[in-house]
């Protein structure tokens, strides 16, 4: 009897175990962890895509409105060449005011923190709603301007300090599908900009001021919330040292008592980090222990912009209407490219722990090659074949799914986990600045490319994206599921460091010991067993 109920026994412990495990994985979703995430990025990343496209819509009522004031100043009408670089001066300077906003990000980040930088960042999008909606009535399109520039720093300073709050509150467990919601939120922003922008809603006339003092609803939704939840516990942890509140909020966002276990493992990082301040650019770029975790940002970044998305939006209702499509029902059919980005976004949030990053990045820039390859040639040969405009359409909404499920949230997230928390500020700064500056050039060059190239620009685009696969497959390591410690020690024989990684993040206070400066090098106890740790 003893002996049967040996293997009975063992098979139930081992099933409760399990069960055990599933829960964890369930409850590493909290209340207040969902909350935080969804609240930070409808205020933040919703609002960077909304600029994208609210633009879009009203574009013929605002170029109207320029003229229209332009002529009542002077007593004559603009000229179309003059007309055509103001709006083309209001669309791109966008990406000159995010340029700003990453750039002041870092002191921001370091004096205040990340949920206080978010909520601050309110001020600029507040702001810029107020003057963009009232250009009208004041008979003023330099408050547009002005508008969009102050959008775009709110802009610049969430992609910094969203993902770096999201990245730093959430369990490594699940680190990739909450920083996916940055992406996902993102291509919902873009979705709400192309539905409130029909004609039976704000596309219109008279209404187009109301699509830009939307972006004011967000914000205050951010301002009535995130005050009530915690600041980042890494950030309390090891840039304010308050290991009470600390606890408090670890416990708040992982829904548990017992946060001993992450509190080590953010402790283990302290001691390494004890004599450490914040690193500049400089010394992140000089920095040989995450030469490569560098290099990977700004390729991964760089590839985000230029791997040719914005071109297919240029390219959208050419194409449709090329397809037979009446211009009146574009707006509509347009929404399904909307629909697709959030689709693929969520199919990347969902997959993201089970796949990891590294598939994800490869294989999406892998499938918008292809599909790339295959526009190019249906636009050339569209009007000798009367099915291939059709042809066309799959074409983008596939080269958009493609995007979406890896390159379109990937990099932010693999931003928050490539480097240590001194380094983390810096690299946002980086990464942010080739975020924009790629932004920016294919804003400036794109018509030039296009209209040298014609139907033949999308092979430009094909070959960023095999530059960045190719990348990526040679250098890229599988982030998922690790410490950012261990992620350091993956790109550690790359950066021919070894096992130093404490010069990863480590700048000794003068006047410190040798002995003192050992004590990084730490030792713990586990089950009877002392293990030598090197951070």
């Amino acid at each position: 009897m003893d002996r049967a109920a040996g293997p009975e026994a063992a098979a139930l412990v081992a099933r409760a175990e399990r069960g055990g495990r599933r829960r964890a994985g369930r409850n590493k979703w909290s209340g207040s962890l969902i909350l935080a995430s969804l609240t930070g990025a409808f205020g933040s990343s919703f609002l960077y895509g909304y600029s994208l496209s609210v633009v879009n819509a009203p574009a013929v009522y605002i170029k109207k409105f320029y003229n229209e004031t332009w002529e009542r100043r002077y007593g004559f009408s603009m000229d179309e060449n003059t007309l055509t670089l103001l709006w083309s001066i209001t669309v791109s300077l966008f990406a000159i005011g995010g340029l700003m906003g990453a750039f002041i990000a870092t002191p921001i980040l370091k004096f205040l923190g990340r949920k206080s930088t978010l909520l601050l960042n309110n001020v600029f999008a507040v702001t810029a709603g107020l003057l963009m909606s009232l250009s009208l009535l004041a008979g003023s399109f330099e408050m547009l301007i002005l508008g969009r520039i102050i959008m775009g720093v709110d802009a610049g300073i969430s992609l910094s300090a969203l993902p770096m709050y999201l990245s730093e509150i959430s369990p490594k467990e699940i680190r990739g599908s909450l920083g996916q919601i940055t992406a996902i939120f993102i291509c919902m922003g873009v979705f709400t900009g192309q539905v409130l922008g029909l004609p039976e809603i704000f596309g219109q006339e008279s209404r187009w001021p109301y699509l830009f003092g939307a972006v004011i609803v967000p914000s205050l939704v951010q301002v009535m919330i995130l005050p009530f939840l915690p600041e980042s516990p890494r950030y309390l942890l090891l840039e304010k040292h308050d290991t009470s509140k600390a606890e408090k909020a670890f416990q708040t966002f992982l829904g548990k008592d017992d946060v001993s276990q992450e509190l080590e493992e953010v402790l283990a990082e302290s001691r390494v980090q004890r004599n450490t301040k914040l690193v500049s650019i400089l010394q992140l770029l000089r920095t040989r222990a995450v030469r490569w975790q560098v290099v990977t940002v700004v390729v991964t970044m760089g590839c985000y912009q230029l791997c040719g998305l914005n071109a297919i939006w240029y390219y959208t209702n050419n194409i449709f209407s090329e397809s037979g499509i009446s211009r009146e029902t574009i707006p509509y059919v347009t929404l399904s490219t909307g629909g697709t980005e959030i689709l693929a976004s969520v199919f990347s949030g969902l997959v993201i722990e089970r796949l990891g990053r590294r598939p994800l990045l490869i294989g999406g820039f892998g499938l918008m090659i292809i599909f790339f390859a295959a526009l190019t040639v249906s636009l050339t040969l569209q009007k000798t074949v009367h099915w291939l405009p059709y042809f066309s359409i799959f074409c983008i909404l596939a080269i958009i799914a493609s995007f979406c499920t890896g390159p379109g949230g990937i990099p932010f997230v693999l931003t928050g986990e490539l480097f240590q928390q001194s380094q983390r500020p810096a690299a946002f700064m980086v990464g942010g600045t080739v975020n924009w500056l790629s932004n920016f050039a294919v804003g400036l060059l794109f018509p030039f490319i296009q209209r040298g190239l014609q139907t033949y620009c999308f092979l430009v685009f094909a070959a960023i994206c095999f530059a960045g696969a190719t990348y990526l497959f040679f250098v890229l390591p599988e982030t998922k599921n690790k410490t950012f410690n261990e992620i350091s020690q993956a790109f550690a024989k790359s950066n021919k460091a070894s096992l130093e990684m404490q010069e990863v993040n480590h700048y000794p206070a003068e006047g410190k010991s040798s002995a003192e400066q050992e004590s990084n090098f730490t030792t713990s106890v586990d089950n009877g067993e002392t293990k030598k740790r090197i951070m």
